[in-house]
């Protein structure tokens, strides 16, 4: 039965290509290209089955458009940038139950609807099944360019390769809406021609999930491995590629599974949200009714609370800072005072039950000074002349002899 295929690919010279080129491989013909003068020639390959370029309908007739080398040389030399994008490719399968010339029509049917959405050039290549191949294996080439055509040659960007910045803009998808669009095409497209000719087989763009089809989905091959494969050798790479399709697919049950349990978490987050809006609203609701609460203070905010814990610190600091203060001056006080008169002194000793230890001491200390002093004037006055004045000494000296 008709398969879904659906490629797009894009052509860009920060890859090493050209458009030039991959239009002279895809219709197997001989194109120079102006820009770098290199020539690619692949008319001696085989397998093409039908070429054309079509045009959008309102540049239907502009004739230079149909020339195929000059064509991609003018969308070469439009691009300066070194990794411009210079064509756009749809690969698609082509059902094998439709004849050649249906195939034909289909394929062009396709490539005008391509042309009037983008309003580019499309240069349509039909290759036949490999002789050595699946002889289902038709499939078809569309070579796109990334500019609009006019009559003076190409405009400006298509709106596919516009940013979906610019796009939004002018009231567009974004390109991979756009993308998903032209899948969807293709399949609509595909299926009108097989009931047109009466074939029950119809092809479907969606995924085998979305479909509700649960059966292990196909692989694309590519030309090297089918190369492999009719040389009657063992591609090793077909047993990792299946192998490679089960991690997938095991990988996106998994990714649908913790998607499904985010999403009923965030459900539970959102209901629990607005039960608690509920009860606070009913809780106001309860204190505004009650007479008791209504007298009650409201409740404190979190900047009241912070407000007061603050003011509270500071009167804290406030008090540490005069009792620490008291405590100086207290001690300054009871310091002994060294420096007063004798008088005082013993007046304060001999007034027994009125001095502290403190005070007494101070009054010893006071009165010892007093005779020590005396005890050196005497000395002092018995000298002689000639023996000068006698050093002074020390109390601690004094008090030892």
């Amino acid at each position: 039965m008709a398969i879904y295929h659906l490629s797009v690919k894009l052509v860009t010279r920060g890859a090493g290509r050209s458009s030039t080129a991959a239009a002279a491989y895809r219709a197997a013909t001989r194109v120079h290209d102006e820009r770098t003068g290199l020539v690619f020639d692949y008319s001696r390959k085989r397998g093409v089955e039908h070429t054309e370029i079509v045009l959008p309908s309102a540049q239907r007739d502009v004739g230079w458009a149909h020339d195929r080398e000059r064509l991609w040389n003018a969308a070469e030399l439009a691009e300066k940038r070194k990794d411009a994008r210079v064509a756009r490719e749809y690969e698609v399968a082509l059902p094998h139950e439709l004849n050649a010339a249906q195939r034909r029509d289909l394929v062009r049917a396709f490539a005008q609807d391509l042309a009037d959405r983008h309003r580019g050039a499309i240069d349509v290549a039909i290759h036949r099944p490999h002789r050595e191949g699946d002889t289902r294996n038709h499939h078809a080439h569309l070579l796109a360019t990334t500019r609009v055509v006019t009559d003076a040659g190409l405009g400006e960007k298509t709106s596919i390769e516009w940013k979906d910045a610019d796009r939004a803009k002018r009231g567009l998808e974004p390109g991979r809406i756009e993308v998903t669009a032209i899948r969807s095409r293709w399949a609509a497209i595909v299926n009108e021609h097989l009931a047109e000719h009466g074939h029950s087989a119809r092809i479907d763009h969606r995924s085998l999930d979305a479909q509700g089809l649960d059966r292990e989905p196909t692989y694309h091959k590519g030309p090297a491995v089918t190369a492999i494969e009719r040389r009657g050798e063992e591609a090793r790479v077909v047993e990792r590629m299946r192998e490679d399709i089960g991690e997938r697919l095991q990988l996106a049950a998994e990714r649908g599974r913790l998607e499904r349990e985010s999403n009923e978490l965030a459900r539970s987050i959102v209901d629990t949200s607005a039960d608690l809006k509920a009860a606070i609203t009913a809780r106001e609701a309860e204190r505004t009714a009650s007479p008791v609460e209504a007298t009650q203070p409201p409740t404190p905010t979190t900047a009241d609370i912070r407000r007061d814990a603050r003011t509270q610190w500071l009167a804290l600091i406030a008090e540490q800072g005069k009792a620490e203060r008291q405590a100086t001056e207290a001690h300054r006080t009871s310091t002994l005072d060294l420096t007063g008169n004798v008088a005082a002194a013993t007046a304060s000793r001999t007034t027994p039950g009125e001095t502290t230890t403190r005070e007494q001491a101070q009054a010893s200390w006071l009165i010892h000074r007093a005779e020590l002093s005396t005890g050196r004037d005497d000395n002092r006055d018995a000298t002689t002349p000639e023996q000068g004045r006698a050093p002074p000494t020390h109390p601690d000296d004094e008090l030892a002899t």
